[in-house]
């Protein structure tokens, strides 16, 4: 009786054991049939994004004032060169001023000098020669503040109509 205990716990072992084997082995064949889900933003993959996003944030600004820099540094290059091409300029001009016909052109052009001998003219009352826009414009400004102001803004609407319209 001993021996045939034995051999049922055996048998009942073993039988256990067949039956855990077919279960496992039903389960894998299950899983097989069955397609495997994964998560799609694994771990690591959270964490490259999380460092990809800090390095963007933490770069973000640096390179914007790189940028920001380098325009003013090529704005400070263009104001260098043009103030170098007034100071040249201004040679020219003071290289003239050293001529005395130059200067004696100027002086009878602008302040109507005369030499000895000669005899100057002004005319009272006309108009010169070459009229200054500017002067102009002052008297229409001054004309203009004496009217109501719609018809300035028709005066206004006209000149632009004009300014616009095809010259044939």
């Amino acid at each position: 009786m001993g021996s045939d205990r034995f051999s049922d716990r055996f048998t009942t072992a073993a039988r256990l054991k067949a039956i855990g084997q077919e279960a496992q082995a039903r389960v894998y064949r299950a899983a097989a049939r069955r397609p495997v889900r994964r998560n799609k933003l694994t771990g690591r993959a959270a964490l490259l994004a999380l460092v990809l996003c800090a390095l963007v944030v933490a770069l973000a600004y640096p390179t914007r004032q790189y940028i920001a820099q380098r325009s003013d540094i090529a704005d400070q290059r263009r104001a260098a060169e043009q103030a170098k091409q007034k100071v040249e300029q201004l040679r020219e001009e003071k290289a003239r001023w050293q001529d005395p016909d130059y200067v004696r052109t100027q002086a009878r052009a602008h302040l109507h000098f005369v030499l000895p001998g000669e005899t100057g003219y002004s005319v009272a009352g006309g108009a010169p020669a070459d009229s200054d826009p500017a002067a102009e414009r002052r008297a229409t400004d001054e004309a203009a503040a004496h009217r109501p102001w719609y018809d300035n803004m028709w005066d206004g609407v006209d000149q632009a109509d004009a300014a616009a319209a095809p010259r044939h």
